[in-house]
């Protein structure tokens, strides 16, 4: 068939192309280098434990050494081309690690809203579908040559307090919520193949364990001693990266720059080799934060010289050092008789075989699995789309007296006010890449009305009022006012904590006189990570409707704007509590307890123990339309049968009676079981409510149960109630949706003693579903836990 020249041309241009793409990508196990049939490694057919150690026992001792820091050598006579290990990807593919480079051929990524906001969805399908595309982009841009394959992400520690710096890339306070986020998040980064055992990306559970300060008046992370007790060890700090590993399979997990109990992180054999490793079977690499095996010995003077470092760390099971120390003390530690040699195989052994399930020593990329992503498939329309909808599935409604939401052709001009109001950078929070592109709060409400704006405020820190006049002139003749305030990157980042809870310089005097001297309705928008003590713009009855957008990323002008004017209907709720100012006064950053202490006055942490007065609640959110609950099924008494004696029973209260409503001495029964005496198999029932949508307005409605332990047992440092279900689901207007959840009795009703062991208490729990922000729950439903050494009887 006669071909037309343009069309040769076009298939020229393609040649050419791939040619430049196959020439930036630089693999192991090429034939055109090596004769790869005689190197076990390249074999395929081969475990991918089997192959790791074939290249390991290649290479000599000076080899090794180099391969066990993040910009890791290479081995150019086997034909194993260098590699960099540090990549991120938070909430997008981001350049904060150089594994990553935006240039011409791939210049963004898609970047969705900050992880804090994300998970104000309590939407798993979403953070799966989102982790989907991240890594997609990730491969996409790898096949280009502009990015790795191990990503150092997610940070799933605990937002323990409002001030630190990095809560923002957590999903809040809550260990359940984080877990979950990091299970689904990792399994749709990671999305292993079940036959191959391979990789898409490899991801990174960050930072373990019991991190979370940065640097609050003088304490700094490098220096900090976290005193954490075995009880808020077990059932706080490390549930989420239990959860990582066991479920999320996820295939690293990164060691954090303090000391637990006195011991670095990094260098605790215990914490890495004994739990991560071989109680939990991560399968997979553990690495350090970047230079933090460097820091506790010249930072904290944990060992005696360089060489005791590297060697501790390698013996508490450290693989891989972002860093330079493992290059260059190591090869001296092990001739030394410091380190055996035997140790540093067995980290290369298990960073190599993460490599292996990448795909990285299989030859080409652009003939695996993911060869044919490109730059084609970064940013597309519908990656674009789910960065949109996430913002607005995580956006909350604080506050609505009614004028919510906004009608367009009743508002036909609006002020649009506040430091915020045209943001662009400050939508993405840290962590970041280059995003696509960017839609300002101020050009998403363009699409709605007329627009006068005023920044209000030279910036976040508003040290100056002098802009404030200019912005109360144009709110008098607005038929509404949108004020954009809040914090940024200069308030709280990694590397800075907070030291108050209130909007910084005059942002709360520009809100007040604005609200003053509007005609029409005020909507106070706060862009932050952290929580702020807004109780004055909560309480002021001219500021008509409050909503907390956290660091919506690229689309968030849009969500924030769609939102407003009532073409999505809020679902959101907060992911940690809003505390009063008055907690920074009681409240020293560096106790790491979560239990309050009468004794002291300490008022305890989050909402699971804290005893103070707040301004929101943790799972606050409002909707334009109004759900009922009702309970479909759910279990009155459940027998627990004992492994071993004595019987612990609750025979005061009696079981031929319904226990729903009834009045029961509670103070008779309340006995604790160790969970490993009982049979948990099996042990687990269905929780079913309807949601009915009252209102006139289709709406999200976000379904949480919560479970409080039989009374009067808090003296034990048991939480007053404890998150065990959550679900999201989508409600026509009279219309009904079911929230089924699957209680695992073991695992979700159970507490942690003052020794770290779980305990089932016998007696009357409550389960609760509903929405905080009323007085009672919508609905509460009471479950007898009895212990026998009878049969179970059926549910």
């Amino acid at each position: 068939m006669k071909m037309e020249l343009p069309f040769l041309i076009l298939v020229a241009l393609i040649l050419v192309h791939a040619t430049q793409v196959h020439s930036a990508i630089e693999y192991a196990c090429n034939p055109k280098r090596m004769d790869i049939k005689k190197l076990g490694f390249c074999n395929t057919s081969m475990t991918f434990n089997e192959r790791a150690k074939d290249l390991v026992g290649r290479l000599t001792l000076q080899e090794k050494v180099q391969q066990l820091v993040n910009q890791a050598a290479g081995v150019p006579r086997l034909g194993v081309p260098g590699y960099e290990w540090w990549s991120e990807a938070l909430h997008g593919v981001s350049n904060t690690g150089p594994g990553v480079k935006f240039n011409a051929t791939v210049p963004g990524a898609t970047s969705f809203p900050q992880v804090i906001l994300t998970a104000a969805s309590f939407n798993e399908s979403l953070w799966y579908k989102i982790g989907q595309v991240v890594s997609t982009e990730a491969r996409a841009m790898h096949n280009v040559g502009q990015a790795g394959l191990t990503y150092w992400s997610p940070n799933v520690n605990i937002f323990r307090d409002p001030r630190w710096g990095r809560g923002q890339e957590t999903p809040g306070e809550d260990p359940l919520v984080v877990s979950q986020y990091a299970v689904n998040y990792v399994k749709g980064l990671q999305e292993i193949d079940n036959k191959s055992d391979t990789l898409k990306i490899s991801t990174c559970c960050k930072h373990y364990t019991a991190y979370d300060l940065d640097n609050w008046n003088g304490v700094d992370r490098f220096h900090f001693n976290a005193e954490v007790t075995q009880q808020d060890l077990e059932d706080t700090y490390q549930p989420p990266f239990k959860s990582c590993v066991q479920e999320g399979h996820v295939s690293s997990v990164m060691c954090s720059y303090n000391r637990v109990n006195g011991v670095p992180t990094c260098a605790d054999e215990n914490l890495l080799k004994g739990i991560v490793r071989d109680q939990w079977g991560l399968d997979g690499y553990i690495a350090s934060d970047c230079d933090s095996v460097a820091v506790f010995y010249e930072a904290i003077k944990y060992t005696d010289t360089p060489e005791d470092a590297v060697a501790v760390a390698l013996k508490a099971g450290l693989d891989l050092n972002c860093g330079t120390y493992l290059g260059k003390y190591t090869e001296n530690a092990v001739k030394t008789g410091k380190v055996e040699q035997s140790v540093v195989d067995q980290a290369l052994v298990n960073n190599y075989v993460v490599l292996m399930r990448l795909g990285f020593f299989d030859g080409d990329p652009l003939n695996q699995t993911y060869g044919k992503l490109g730059a084609k498939d970064v940013c597309t329309a519908e990656h674009q789309q789910l960065a949109l909808d996430a913002a607005r599935q995580g956006i909350v409604l604080l506050k609505n007296n009614g004028s919510l939401p906004l009608s367009a052709s009743k508002f036909k001009s609006l002020a649009v006010i506040g430091p915020h109001a045209n943001a662009t950078k400050v939508m993405i929070g840290n962590y970041a890449g280059i995003p696509c592109k960017y839609t300002t709060p101020l050009q998403g409400l363009q699409k709605y009305s007329k627009i006068t704006y005023q920044q209000g405020c030279a910036n976040v820190a508003c040290s100056d009022a002098g802009l404030i006049n200019a912005s109360v002139q144009a709110a008098k003749s607005a038929d509404a006012v949108i004020l954009v305030v809040g914090l940024d990157q200069s308030i709280e980042a990694e590397g800075l904590d907070r030291v108050d809870l209130l909007l910084p310089g005059q942002q709360q005097k520009l809100v007040s006189e604005v609200a003053i001297a509007a005609n029409g309705p005020v909507i106070l928008v706060i862009m932050s990570a952290g929580p702020i003590d807004i109780s004055f713009a909560k309480s002021d009855e001219k500021i008509s409707g409050i909503f907390w957008v956290g660091y919506p990323g690229q689309a968030g002008g849009d969500a924030i704007a769609q939102i407003i004017f009532g073409d999505y209907n809020p679902g959101g709720r907060l992911p940690s509590t809003w505390y009063t100012q008055e907690y920074v006064t009681k409240v020293n950053m560096t106790d790491m307890n979560m239990r309050p202490n009468i004794s002291t006055g300490y008022p305890g942490r989050t909402y699971r123990f804290y005893t103070g007065d707040t301004v929101y609640n943790f799972g606050y959110g409002l909707s334009f339309t109004t759900f009922e609950l009702s309970l479909i099924f759910a279990p009155t008494i459940l027998r627990i049968s004992l492994d071993k004696s004595p019987l612990l029973s609750c025979s005061q209260i009696s079981t031929n009676t319904s226990v729903v409503g009834a009045k029961v001495n509670d103070s008779l029964c309340h006995e604790e079981i160790e969970v490993a005496d009982t049979v948990c198999e099996g042990l687990n029932f269905d929780f079913v409510v309807q949601v009915r949508n009252r209102g006139n307005t289709t709406g999200s409605h976000v379904g949480l149960l919560f479970s409080k332990q039989p009374f009067n047992l808090h003296k034990n440092g048991y939480a007053k109630k404890q998150l065990i279900g959550f679900k999201r689901v989508e409600v026509k207007t009279s219309e009904s949706q079911r929230l089924q959840f699957r209680v695992d009795v073991c695992k979700d009703l159970s507490v942690v003693d003052k020794t770290g062991k779980r305990k089932l208490l016998m007696g009357l729990h409550t389960l609760s579903v509903g929405a905080s922000h009323y007085k009672d729950d919508y609905l509460k439903h009471h479950l007898l836990l009895q212990g026998s050494l009878a049969e179970r009887s059926e549910l």
